[in-house]
């Protein structure tokens, strides 16, 4: 096992972890070991998180150094992987047996256990999270033994997206399906009007996947069509004009005109290449950004988008890029779509740590209407209050964290200042 001593950041610099040490095991029965017997230990992932949410006042532990150890079921429907094996790789290894995941987050560079355990998604009106892909969590406990949660369990709704307060996770099993192809083609200039009353849920559903693309200007920007090839087709017809965006030959940068996206020119490649928006074997960016994201309905999105752009003077001296993605409903109770079809609207912003801050309190005041859920992975100014108001089964994933952590092991910071109430 190896150990750092001294204190690290997350990817993007804004957070530097308070945890003395961080481990990294290479084998479960090492990760066992170190649970056992530290009095306070929290879950690592790829540290692509924006805050606090993996920080704890005791050690850190990263899985990412236990091997994959890949394992596709006999009938083929499912996946066993080792939770800290980034998405790219389990990508790369299912098309190899042409097998496919239903979809993909925008960077391939996250981990499995830690992108699921927070609810990270891809886009496409009909594709839940990454999380909804799981059958089945193997979770190191508090006294170092494994326990499996699988689809079916009555805790399994609650362990889905566990935030690490369950335990750590060592090994997760995942839908899969045949593999297929995907094409993905540009638009730009999308006028505003097209997101009125049931356009945003119009326009996300025109691909298998898309995301819309802003500064708050005059349009929206960009817009990127993720379109699946049915079976036995060798493409699809697209529009040249839609709404009147026009289709560009390939996407324009927003603030790196590096080669790091997928194909954006209506090729047609594997789901692999197309579903994430980076390649994999590329630096997604300098991580020099703060990042912040809401669900809201989708069914209110049009609304929701009004109420935040009119804030876009202040929005926009600090602002990157917002990005727009549809994620459909499901029934984990800490899930940032439980319950409701909903719209991401995220925000990359510039380092201005200070003035976005400031800026956040306001953001979510103005979507208080549609009772806003941040991502858990990102820069917010939510308070335990609302998150006891937006998330109902709350109280039943207290219950099921005080039944599985009594000592409260895997707590601190984050998870015990906005969810556990502690």
């Amino acid at each position: 096992m190896t150990f750092t001593a001294e204190r690290e950041q997350n990817w993007a610099g804004t957070h530097v972890y308070g945890a003395t040490r961080i481990l990294q095991p290479r084998s479960v029965s090492e990760l066992q070991e170190a649970v056992a017997t530290e009095p306070k230990i929290r879950a690592l992932g790829t540290r692509h998180s924006f805050n606090d949410v993996a920080d704890g006042p005791g050690v850190l532990v990263s899985t990412t150094e236990i091997p994959a150890d890949i394992v596709i079921a006999p009938d083929r429907s499912s996946v066993t992987v080792g939770a800290g094996t980034r998405y790219g790789i389990l990508a790369l290894a299912l098309e190899e047996e042409g097998l496919a995941l239903h979809n993909m987050g925008s960077l391939p560079h996250i981990s499995v256990g830690g992108a699921t355990a927070t609810g990270t998604h891809g886009s496409g009106a009909a594709n839940g999270s990454l999380s909804t892909a799981i059958r089945a969590l193997e979770f190191v406990g508090a006294d170092g033994s494994l326990r499996t949660v699988s689809r079916g369990d009555a805790e399994f709704a609650g362990s889905v997206v566990h935030l690490g307060a369950l335990g750590v996770v060592t090994r997760v099993t995942l839908d899969v399906q045949p593999s297929y192809r995907v094409r993905q083609d540009v638009y730009l200039g999308v006028p505003w009007s097209a997101l009125e009353g049931a356009g945003v849920r119009e326009l996300m559903s025109l691909g298998y996947s898309t995301s819309l693309f802003t500064v708050y200007g005059d349009d929206i920007t960009q817009m990127w069509v993720k379109s699946r090839i049915p079976e036995g087709q060798a493409d699809i017809d697209v529009p040249d004009e839609i709404r009147g965006a026009k289709r560009h030959a390939n996407r324009v940068a927003f603030v790196s005109e590096d080669d790091n996206t997928t194909p954006m020119d209506g090729s047609v490649g594997s789901w692999a290449e197309r579903l994430p928006h980076f390649r994999l074997d590329r630096t997604p960016s300098n991580g020099d950004e703060i990042q912040t994201e809401y669900f809201v309905s989708l069914d209110e999105g049009s609304e929701a988008l009004a109420a935040v752009r009119a804030l876009s003077d202040r929005i926009q001296p600090h602002l990157l890029v917002t990005e727009l993605r549809a994620i459909a409903a499901d029934d984990f109770w800490l899930s940032e779509t439980q319950g409701r079809d909903s719209l991401a609207i995220h925000f990359t912003w510039a380092k201005h740590v200070e003035e976005v801050t400031a800026l956040l309190p306001d953001i979510e005041e103005a979507l208080r209407p549609f009772t806003p859920r941040p991502h858990w992975g990102k820069v917010s100014a939510i308070s335990a209050a609302d998150v006891e108001a937006r998330y109902p089964r709350l109280g039943d994933f207290r219950a099921l964290v005080a039944k599985h952590d009594p000592d409260g092991k895997f707590g601190g910071g984050f998870v015990d200042r906005l969810v556990l109430g502690r």
